[in-house]
């Protein structure tokens, strides 16, 4: 069966298969490898056993709990197990009809004037919004009639303006498939990671007002203390490494307290004000970017929050982080840090629906005044915040970058 990682995941892709039809199998073998929008996993067999039967192909999007492969004895017949063969009696009781079924958590009714009720998925409801499809046009292939994902991208590779670049059914199995080449060039299909963060950039940049600002922060503090813990790493005095960014965060996370309106969601005509931080963290993977959550990273020790931000970090770049701390509504401010690159400035685009995020560039030697009339060279650190100017006023926006600023030249430990 095809494993839920994650409420927020209705569907994995079946990545490799590491057993054969009719090859034994044992108790904790690998069967096969899968994968949601930004993570990927890899599946054990419960039991041991012949591997009679696969009911999908590597590349295919299978709906979760979906019975994937049978394990049994040599002979044993495979009918009953088949996708679609007969309903989970778990999943829809027979004293209950299926909007009473306590399951019903997997999928979203949409109630409509005509009186009709369509089940579709929430990522699909939200597709079909973006790209301008009528739901009520749509046929869904999912669990009981259900709209899903490839319905709705069923639909508009239909449409006239999404012909010219309709992608082969045997192109999505692979990022690197090429659609068309020439002399000097090739086509290649876009891995469904890169789609779906083309998808929330441009809809964070229609949805809202952004608008950011720059500011310098004098590094030496934050170097200093950086320094400070190398040496007791060093020495043994502590087990974990904490870097620049690690104080930059714990910095942050202190401002944010003095600021609450900058820890929000901005939901239209209302705002979501919360009494925890949940600090998200930009990871540049190779499968692509990865904002994940850090959960009350307000209750954290500097070496506390340092160690979570590692894990979640690893766990991204490895592609087993929780897929639900990848949803955007997850955190309540983020931090994206391009020092280590260079960048001495640039312009984050916010995570909706939260309110801001900040930017942190790479320290530049700057002239500043270090008493009167004597100036000298000062590492400083670029901070770039983007704010949703729908939701915080300019000067709001300011006072809490020069919080931010404030805390890193102040930070005490």
């Amino acid at each position: 069966m095809m494993p839920r990682q994650g409420q927020s995941v209705e569907s994995c892709i079946l990545g490799q298969w590491f057993k054969e039809v009719g090859e034994e199998v044992s108790e904790g073998d690998v069967l096969f490898s899968y994968e949601t929008d930004k993570a990927s996993f890899e599946e054990e067999a419960k039991e041991g056993g012949i591997l009679l039967a696969t009911f999908f192909e590597e590349g295919d999007e299978i709906p979760v709990l979906t019975n994937v492969a049978v394990i049994g004895k040599e002979g044993e017949s495979v009918e009953e197990f088949k996708p679609g063969a007969a309903p989970e009696k778990e999943e829809v009781p027979k004293e209950e009809t299926i909007e009473d079924s306590p399951k019903v958590y997997e999928f979203e009714v949409e109630e409509h004037e005509s009186g009709s009720r369509i089940r579709i998925s929430p990522l699909a409801r939200n597709m079909a919004e973006k790209l301008g499809i009528d739901i009520k046009s749509l046929k869904g292939s999912g669990p009981h009639g259900r709209i899903i994902a490839r319905d709705v991208e069923a639909a508009s590779a239909a449409t006239p303006a999404a012909k010219p670049t309709q992608i082969a059914p045997a192109a999505k199995k692979a990022a690197a498939v090429v659609l068309e080449s020439g002399d000097d060039f090739e086509i290649k299909a876009i891995p469904n990671i890169r789609k779906l963060i083309a998808t929330a950039m441009h809809q964070s940049l229609q949805n809202s007002a952004q608008l950011t600002h720059h500011l310098s922060a004098d590094a030496r503090q934050v170097m200093k203390l950086r320094k400070k813990f190398k040496k007791q790493l060093e020495a043994g005095e502590i087990k974990q490494n904490i870097t620049i960014n690690d104080l930059v965060c714990y910095a942050v996370i202190r401002a944010l307290e003095k600021f609450p309106q900058a820890n929000t969601h901005y939901l239209g005509d209302k705002m979501k004000w919360f009494k925890k931080v949940h600090l998200g963290l930009a990871v540049d993977t190779d499968r692509g970017l990865m904002v994940p959550a850090l959960k009350n990273a307000d209750d954290l020790s500097i070496s506390g929050l340092s160690s979570r931000l590692k894990e979640l970090s690893t766990a991204a770049r490895n592609g087993n982080v929780n897929p639900d701390l990848l949803n955007p509504a997850e955190a309540t401010f983020t931090v994206s840090n391009l020092g280590n690159y260079g960048v001495e400035m640039f312009t984050p685009v916010i995570n909706l629906p939260q309110t801001a995020i900040l930017g942190v560039c790479t320290i530049v030697p700057r002239p500043k005044e270090l008493e009167d009339g004597v100036y000298g060279f000062v590492p400083m650190m670029g901070l770039s915040l983007t704010y949703d100017h729908q939701a915080l006023d300019g000067g709001e926006a300011t006072l809490f970058l020069a919080e931010i600023k404030n805390q890193i030249e102040n930070l005490s430990l």
